[in-house]
């Protein structure tokens, strides 16, 4: 019986006190935000993944709040659609593929681009290492320095290393997004 209490209790928090926010997620091509978004959604890792032409959207439940997560193409044809699809949303994700160092610089200059953008001030930042269980792997702490992250003011900014693959920190992403749907 107490497990119908939970389920009606469990709805009547959705109707009554559901909170929705919307979270974009960016980032370079093969970063993982397609894969990132589909494990976070309840699916299946995959490695086959095909680039996101444009953008796709999927809502995911975490408790009584519901992600409208928006993942965006990474290719260099689709960042100009980055600042319109970051306005007034209640988080930015910029995700990175840790164990790519070549594309840091490009993945910085993307970034602070887009922060510069006076209608983006404030909105919360969190950029995740991707790929973290690649051993080549860059540290939260050289991802930081890589991207520059210390010298973006006007917004609070986290990072955490990820795996989309092993579901690594996924728990504390979620909690992260969360947290910005009561502020």
């Amino acid at each position: 019986m107490a497990g119908i209490f939970k389920k009606v209790y469990d709805w009547l928090l959705r109707l009554f006190w559901a909170t929705e926010m919307d979270v974009t997620m960016i980032g370079l091509q093969n970063a993982g935000k397609t894969s990132l978004l589909r494990v976070l959604a309840g699916g299946e890792f995959t490695l086959d993944s095909i680039p996101t032409v444009g953008y796709n959207m999927k809502r995911v439940q975490k408790g009584h709040v519901t992600l409208k997560c928006w993942d965006l193409g990474g290719q260099p044809r689709f960042r100009t659609m980055w600042e319109r699809y970051c306005r007034g949303v209640n988080a930015i994700v910029f995700i990175v593929d840790s164990a790519d160092r070549d594309a840091l610089p490009v993945a910085k200059d993307e970034l602070h681009l887009l922060l510069d953008k006076p209608i983006l001030e404030g909105i919360p930042l969190l950029v995740l290492g991707n790929k973290s269980d690649i051993e080549a792997k860059l540290s939260v702490d050289e991802i930081i320095e890589a991207l520059d992250l210390k010298s973006i003011s006007h917004r609070e900014v986290s990072c955490y290393g990820i795996s989309a693959k092993e579901e690594t920190n996924l728990d504390a992403v979620l909690q992260w997004l969360v947290a910005k749907a009561h502020k």
